[in-house]
Order: C-alpha cells, then structure tokens, then sequence
C-alpha cells in the first residue's frame, strides 16, 4: 500500500504546496485544517503513516494534537512551524515528535527529511513503487496490478521501470534504446512500439497513460 501521510496545516495555500510536493513522491495524503480536524482525521484512519503538524493551528495547536496521540500511538510526526527558536524544537522533540522543519522549506529538503523519518521508523521500503493500484517490487523485480500479478518479459519490465523514473518527460526513441537495449543494438528500431503496446494491454487504465510524442518518442503521465 502506498504510504498515508496526514498533514495539518491551516494556511490553506501552505498545505496544497506540502500536499504537492509530498503527491510528487506518489505519497497518499489526507488534509486537516486545524488541530482538532488532525484529530479527527486519525482517528478515522487507522492505517496513516506519518503526521507533519503545524505547531500554531487554532482549535488545538500542533503540541497538544502530539500529546494527545502519543497517549496510544507512536506513529512518527514531524512539526512543522514558522517559530525559529531552539526551546520550540526541543518541546516538540520533548513530546514525542521524530523531527521539525522550520518555514520557509525548500522542496529537496523538505522531502529528503520526510523520507529521512519514514525510514527510521520503517514504514518506507525503497524497492517499492506505487502509482494509482501498480506495484512495483524492484528487489524481486514482481509487478501486479490492482493485487493481481502481471507477468513482464524483462525487457518490458525494464522499459516500464525507465518510463517511472522518467515520469512526465518525453522519453526520445534513441535514448530509450541505449538506455534498455544498449548502444550495441542494431536491430529494428521499431521493437520499441511492439513493447509499448505490450506494455500498454497488460498495464489496463495505467498503460493508457503511456503517451506517444510525435516526432520524439514516448512519455508516462503521471
């Protein structure tokens, strides 16, 4: 299952840009509003896998939601706040919290922290990839779809995994071939389109995704 992430912000436009940035990384995300909202929202979902709480929400504050949830849960939480003062981090460490991220935020960093407590917690295995009911296990290299497993050639399976971590780039034909077939290939290279639709019939709704660029190559719109 892709990872849940709560995030509890009430600045509106703060919370599409996090909710943006954390849906870039396929993360799910479910918004709250204000710290009684945050409350709320966990305890209705029993399966959310880190919470990122502003610290200055009205109805409940940031520290209150965090003692309040650590009476019966460690789930991993990260404070997030535009206060800059040492004493603030260390409250927020004091109650529980698995680290802070003072406002303003760059994307990289912001993300590098998220993933940084996900994997200590464990609730973060890099061999998977999740897009919309696609898992993909890099490790035993298994692809299913909507829990049900689809049987790649590895070609296919390579060619599907470059499209992912390509994702909204048009991919040019040459450079799809030297990256799955090698700079050695003399074939045709019209093996391309063959496994696209290959890919594209056993991939239902998601191998629609799989544009053609006319004159360039091939594009996955995520």
């Amino acid at each position: 299952m892709p990872i849940k992430i709560l995030v509890a912000e009430d600045e509106v436009r703060i919370r599409k840009l996090i909710k943006d940035y954390l849906e870039n990384e396929d993360y799910k995300i479910i918004e709250a509003e204000d710290g009684k909202d945050a409350l709320e929202k966990f305890y209705l979902n029993n399966d959310i896998d880190l919470l990122i709480l502003d610290v200055m929400m009205p109805k409940l504050d940031g520290w209150k939601v965090c003692e309040e949830i650590r009476k019966e849960s460690d789930i991993p939480i990260i404070f997030l706040t535009a206060l800059g003062e040492s004493h603030d981090e260390i409250q927020g460490l004091d109650l529980g919290a698995d680290d802070y991220i003072t406002k303003p935020f760059r994307y990289e960093i912001f993300i590098a922290r998220v993933k940084a407590v996900l994997r200590r917690t464990n609730k973060i295995n890099e061999g998977i990839i999740y897009i919309d009911g696609l898992e993909i296990n890099t490790d035993s290299r298994q692809v299913s779809l909507d829990k049900k497993e689809i049987v790649l050639s590895p070609k296919e399976y390579n060619l599907l995994v470059y499209l992912i971590e390509n994702k909204n780039i048009s991919l040019e034909r040459d450079k799809i071939l030297d990256k799955i077939w090698g700079y050695d290939f003399y074939g045709d290279p019209r093996t391309i389109d063959t496994h696209i639709k290959t890919l594209r019939a056993k991939l239902g709704d998601i191998g629609k995704r799989i544009k053609t660029v006319r004159g360039v190559g091939y594009r996955l719109e995520v």
